[in-house]
């Protein structure tokens, strides 16, 4: 089993249903262990438990089972909505209802699922004591939604339930992005520019950066890392100029002097705006920089749960960056991890991190929530960038994304100026 592969690399299976429908014996019946506690008491799991496992043939997996949806009370309120949050993060939803047991909150979570585009797989657990309803059967057959029946306590199946994996796994995680691999061909070399900071772990280079290496390497490319005082020394010992180099975000103005105009230059959270999210639609919502005024409220959001330092990129650099650029003080909340207002109706912009521990549709459902509230989101490369005076610069590699900001007229830019086609379309 491996369990060292990011949780943004495996696909998010969310286990969804009433409480004591058995979502939890069937999470442990598909892992053959006790990952979550079984009782007869409705409600007995309350917040979501995770589980990373190797499913062959799909590969790593994150199995999230989440409390009965139809919970009540105050406590129940709160159950509800930690199960909603994981909705904006499933890749593929299993509906658990029983034979005898599908009704108006089935119909209402298979409307709102399909609406978000998530596939979904219903189970009818229980299997052996009862049938499921012929009528609902046939109109699920027909409506395209794929159906399995199973008995978690006598283990049947489970078989066809990973098959209905497999089958409705969504093609974006067969058929993963490239980081780089597109952009840099077999034999030709990438520089990746790694500063040594206090944010670096001890040891270890942070996770774009590895992922970003494996990348090239799985592609057949060459890769160089140095650090951003020792680029311009490496670039002279070359016998040819390397295709792309790639920067920390933060290292943008001495590795821009640095590289040769003739070769392309961008950052990791540029790479991972594409990647992990929608870098259209990302490099569209960085132009309300230029609407930005002085008090203006602004929502920096980091996906994952770190302890800030002295001189932290989102809540000093990019501030002081942005404040610099407008001339005037603006109002800066930020958010960790899995939280994010429901009312982003305050903000004039949004600057996501570049997500790089989440899976994608947990990003493309954030660009979403922000479209829907016609509020304009970037990524933090991006906002540097603009700031400093380099963007398209930064977007050399991607010459859709610089016509896509050309297009942009900042002075006319509504509230809701995102590209609703690009994100539907990826959603």
């Amino acid at each position: 089993m491996n369990r060292v592969t990011p949780k943004g690399f495996r696909l998010h299976i969310g286990l969804f249903g009433r409480r004591n429908v058995g979502k939890s014996s069937l999470l442990n019946a598909i892992t053959r262990q006790d990952v979550s506690i079984v009782s007869a008491t409705a409600g007995t799991t309350t917040d979501p438990v995770e589980k990373p496992m190797e499913l062959l043939p799909l590969g790593p997996v994150l199995f999230i089972d989440t409390a009965g949806i139809d919970d009540a009370g105050g406590l129940g309120a709160l159950r509800v909505q930690r199960t909603r949050q994981v909705l904006d993060r499933t890749d593929l939803a299993v509906l658990v209802t029983e034979p005898a047991g599908w009704g108006d909150f089935e119909e209402g979570m298979l409307a709102e699922l399909t609406a978000r585009k998530t596939p979904v797989i219903v189970v009818f657990n229980k299997a052996d004591t009862g049938a499921a309803e012929p009528q609902v059967l046939e109109r699920l057959n027909r409506d395209g939604v794929p159906v399995v029946h199973t008995s978690a306590r006598q283990g049947t199946g489970l078989l066809d339930l990973r098959q209905a994996f497999l089958d409705r796994a969504p093609a974006e995680f067969v058929n993963a992005p490239a980081i780089l691999g597109d952009l840099v061909p077999p034999g030709e070399l990438a520089v990746l520019v790694v500063p040594i900071d206090k944010e670096a772990p001890k040891g270890r280079l942070i996770l774009p950066q590895v992922q970003s290496i494996r990348d090239l390497l799985d592609n057949d490319a060459c890769c160089l890392v140095v650090k951003d005082r020792e680029l311009r020394t490496a670039l002279e010992h070359l016998a040819r100029p390397p295709k792309l180099v790639v920067t920390d975000s933060q290292a943008f103005l001495k590795v821009a002097a640095d590289t040769p105009p003739n070769v392309w230059l961008t950052s990791f959270s540029i790479l991972f705006a594409r990647f992990k999210g929608d870098l259209i639609t990302q490099v569209q919502g960085v132009r309300a920089i230029d609407r930005l005024q002085p008090g203006d409220r602004v929502l920096v959001a980091e996906a994952c749960s770190h302890h800030p330092i002295a001189d932290d990129i989102g809540r000093v650099k990019l501030p002081r960056w942005l404040t610099q650029y407008v001339g005037g003080k603006l109002e800066f909340d930020t958010v960790q991890g899995h939280d994010f207002p429901d009312d982003l109706s305050a903000y004039r912009l949004v600057i996501h991190c570049g997500a790089c521990m989440w899976n994608r549709r947990a990003m493309l459902t954030r660009i979403m929530r922000c479209r829907q509230a016609g509020v304009p989101i970037t990524n933090y490369g991006l906002a540097i960038a603009q700031s400093l005076g380099i963007l398209e610069r930064a977007l050399q590699p991607f010459p859709g994304a610089i016509d896509a900001f050309r297009a942009v007229d900042p002075a006319t830019l509504a509230r809701d100026g995102t590209s609703d086609r690009v994100v539907t379309e990826c959603l």
